[in-house]
């Protein structure tokens, strides 16, 4: 008899129905033969999958939308602004409460491995020091990875140069920088060449935040790939690259092409950048989403990530990674049943790719018992119902579980 089984339940790789085995929070076996266990889940033919990964969000500014006001116009700009409004009333309680109502949000739909950047543009670091408290109150719950990440610019706001060491001191895993809010181009290589030479001092993985507007001529993305390749960096990942979309056909191949050598995880954020990009095109607008689809089949390994959550950058938002995933596959007309497939490991295998966390990832004998089973049928049904998992579990630890919807009809039956 094995520890705990989970039972009636399909993997993304295979359509028949199994029975996965866990023994010392690890698990032992996955089979479509009996077996019994002292405490048995029924999974009532749902996918198991690994938990979702959220490759990107931000545990600072979450939860803080219509504080002190509401960005009225919706663009980048306004959203700073009211952020540089908004950090001035930090403190390390409210970022910790908030950040901790955000993760437990993101649990219950099935995220246990997250990236959060936190602006290290305050003098005393206040967001920075909360999210090192949470991520140690969630250990052995949810991986939280901490990226230092400077609003303001590091060439645009010299002191952010000091302080992402001072990050570093404090706790931060990454490095970043924002080349395309410096105030030139060259100052933008800049930074991104004083982000590289930092994560080299310190052995950091590195998180840009890459040409995140409509403008053909925002062209950081190959500086980026190039260097990553001249510093042999494999531990690099960029967020959004709408301009990419921007870019002429020959232009925009060559771009992919350094990506692809240089080993770069893209992040789309489709919610975030359908709602802020495009609103300055001319009709027919943009979609507001970089090239996924064509990065995917270049072999670039693309994660798609939720981003924020009532923010002053985007006003909705539950956590449910799915809905990203939803709009995604729409935005990168990826319709067809491999891509719904791909798109799904877009939020899970692909992004422990970009954590480089494969190591403890996935349905294998052997790995963690970190799982998820989600009520869906088949692809179409998990990412148009966009459900909360039936069970989140963590080395075989129960952490949540919500009991699938049903709908009680109260009129009569339809006959025929």
């Amino acid at each position: 008899m094995f520890d705990k089984v989970i039972k009636n339940v399909r993997l993304l790789e295979k359509d028949e129905l199994v029975n996965v085995a866990i023994n010392a929070g690890r698990f032992a076996s996955i089979t479509e033969g009996e077996m019994t266990g002292q405490i048995t889940w029924d999974g009532q033919g749902g996918y198991l999958l690994p938990p979702f990964v959220e490759t990107h969000t931000h545990m600072d500014t979450v939860l803080t939308a219509g504080s002190p006001r509401f960005n009225q116009s919706g663009t980048l700009y306004e959203a700073i602004e009211v952020w540089q409004e908004r950090k001035q009333d930090l403190s390390i309680e409210d970022v910790f409460q908030r950040a901790c109502q955000a993760l437990q949000q993101l649990l219950a739909h099935g995220v246990l491995f997250v990236r959060a950047a936190v602006d290290i543009s305050d003098p005393e670091l206040t967001a920075l020091r909360a999210l090192i408290k949470v991520k140690k109150y969630y250990a052995g719950k949810i991986d939280l990875e901490i990226i230092a990440f400077p609003q303001d610019g590091l060439l645009a706001s010299p002191k952010n140069q000091e302080r992402m060491r001072k990050a570093l001191e404090c706790g931060a895993d990454l490095v970043s920088a924002v080349p395309h809010l410096e105030p030139t181009r060259e100052k933008g290589i800049a930074s991104l060449q004083f982000c590289f030479q930092l994560a080299q001092d310190w052995d950091k993985a590195i998180h840009i935040f890459c040409d995140e507007v409509d403008d053909e001529h925002s062209r950081f993305l190959e500086v980026v790939a190039d260097l990553a390749i001249h510093m042999n960096n494999k531990r690099v990942t960029v967020s959004h690259a709408n301009a990419l979309a921007y870019y002429n056909d020959v232009y925009a191949d060559k771009v992919i092409r350094l990506v692809q050598q240089a080993k770069i995880s893209v992040v789309a954020c489709p919610l975030v950048n359908s709602m802020m990009q495009g609103r300055a095109d001319p009709f027919p607008k943009g979609r507001g989403l970089t090239r996924v689809k064509q990065l995917h089949e270049a072999g670039v390994n693309v994660c798609l990530a939720h981003d924020d959550i009532r923010t002053p950058f985007y006003p909705l938002g539950t956590g449910n990674i799915l809905q990203a995933a939803h709009l995604g596959l729409h935005l990168a007309h990826m319709s067809g049943q491999k891509d719904l497939r791909d798109v799904v490991e877009m939020i899970t295998t692909n992004g422990a790719t970009c954590l480089d966390i494969h190591n403890h990832y996935g349905i294998e004998a052997g790995k963690p018992a970190n799982g998820i089973v989600l009520p869906a049928a088949n692809l179409a049904d998990l990412l148009s119902e966009q459900p909360k998992p039936m069970y989140v579990f963590r080395n075989g630890e129960l952490l949540a579980e919500t009991a699938p919807v049903e709908t009680t009809y109260h009129h009569e039956k339809i006959t025929t």
